[in-house]
């Protein structure tokens, strides 16, 4: 027997249009803390903050969605001070909505091989013992607050065997069940995660039972790992069509610009990824003709904005060797101003992607992209 559609408050989904050339789609997600239009690109505030910028400076990119971490604010502030803080929105003064991982991803990178059925146990960062199981992964949440939680998931090793992608698959869909069954706080809408490694068969049958739970929305997880851009592409194309079409379809943490088209072009409407800002800070900023490392010495006497189409205010206010002279001198605004700028372009590639989408014409919009943006 199917388990019942789950209902959320103040949480819906809007597929408003589908190009006709492609499967790319426009839609509006509604949370209790605001829409966000989607395609989206969430900028990744792992522990509250996005670093080397103001949460108004996000607001003022028009920013709908930032994603957090569970892991991370469970160690550090932990859960129960956000929570009498009065959640993580209050605690970090963004009144927009929140996605929080689970969790999930830290079973992969940090567990050491410490993962069974019950859960999985981490070493803190001061040696002490922390266990991290579907119901604390959505208790947590819960606390934080956030308008999207992900369900406690284990990300599947790449390359690994089809024996291990079966066993794994068991314990990610037992996990799912535990999460919807600690899932009390309907204010919260929670998002399944398909796994399956690259193996298209295992994705169909984690599809089939992830959908199951009728949830708000679902992602494609354990990609991203190692697998190289054309299994990614392969894992996407196979996977986000067969999702179901009234609901918001999340790919987690890939996001060069090129990646952007290729999970949009196949009607993934969410994607995350520490990119835009991490390449910012240490000094590559992304244009539409590529990536340019600003400390490079041809930017010396270069009076031009970094990206000229864009009329953010990074753009509008400084000089490409101005943001060189930044880093040479390493002064911190130079970080500040490059990060800025990095998620102004992301946040401009969506906004076009989705005009273009309206228009029917995302394909045009990609090849035309594409062609002059040097990978």
């Amino acid at each position: 027997m199917k388990p019942d559609q789950q209902e959320t408050k103040n949480f819906k989904f809007e597929l408003v249009h589908m190009d006709r050339h492609c499967r790319a789609r426009a839609g509006v997600l509604h949370t209790p803390h605001g829409s966000i239009e989607t395609p989206v690109f969430m900028p990744v505030a792992t522990h509250g903050a996005i670093k080397a910028l103001q949460p108004k400076e996000l607001k003022d990119l028009s920013f709908q969605v930032l994603l957090s971490n569970t892991y991370h604010l469970h160690l550090s502030p932990g859960a129960e001070l956000i929570a009498k803080a009065g959640g993580l929105h209050k605690f970090m003064g963004w009144d927009r909505a929140i996605l929080t991982d689970s969790g999930g991803f830290q079973v992969f990178s940090l567990q050491k091989n410490s993962i069974t059925d019950e859960g999985a146990n981490f070493k803190g960062p001061d040696g002490e013992n922390i266990f991290l199981s579907p119901e604390k992964s959505i208790e947590i949440q819960q606390l934080l607050g956030s308008d999207i939680m992900m369900a406690f998931d284990e990300c599947i090793p790449f390359p690994t065997t089809e024996g291990y992608v079966q066993k794994s698959l068991k314990r990610t869909h037992s996990w799912l069940k535990r999460c919807v069954e600690a899932w009390t706080n309907k204010n919260q809408a929670l998002f399944g995660i398909v796994q399956g490694g690259t193996y298209k068969k295992y994705r169909k049958l984690s599809i089939d039972a992830v959908t199951d739970f009728k949830l708000p929305g679902y992602a494609i997880g354990g990609v991203s790992i190692g697998e190289g851009k054309e299994l990614i592409r392969e894992v996407v194309e196979y996977t986000a069509p067969l999702l179901p079409e009234d609901k918001p379809r999340y790919l987690m943490g890939v996001g060069m610009p090129e990646d952007l088209f290729m999970l949009w072009e196949n009607g993934v409407d969410m994607s995350d990824c520490t990119i835009p800002t991490k390449f910012g800070r240490n000094g590559t900023l992304f244009t539409n003709r590529g990536k340019i490392r600003i400390d490079h010495k041809s930017y010396r006497r270069d009076f031009f904005p970094i990206e000229p189409n864009l009329k953010d205010y990074v753009n509008s206010t400084f000089t490409r060797a101005y943001l060189k002279h930044l880093f040479d001198s390493n002064e911190m605004l130079g970080q500040i101003l490059a990060t800025a700028h990095n998620l102004a372009f992301y946040k401009s590639l969506a906004v076009r992607a989705r005009e273009a989408i309206l228009e029917d014409r995302f394909l045009d919009f990609k090849r035309d992209f594409l062609a002059g943006y040097r990978q």
